[in-house]
């Protein structure tokens, strides 16, 4: 079995948070059993999007060191 250990987000976190943001404006302020899962892979995929620049930007600052 294969795995890619340098798997990227292919949206910045700010990108998907602009969905996320959207979804709700969508939705009113309530989400359907549809709208639910899809915020909860957005928060996912947000989230994963976050841990990459976090991760970027640990390593730029250990290659100035």
């Amino acid at each position: 079995m294969a795995t890619t250990s340098d798997a990227r987000p292919v949206r910045s976190a700010a990108a998907v948070n602009e969905e996320i943001r959207a979804l709700w404006l969508r939705a009113g302020g309530r989400l359907s059993a549809e709208q639910r899962r899809t915020y909860e892979q957005l928060v996912t995929e947000w989230s994963a999007a976050v841990r990459a620049s976090a991760l970027e930007t640990s390593d730029e600052s250990a290659g100035a060191a």
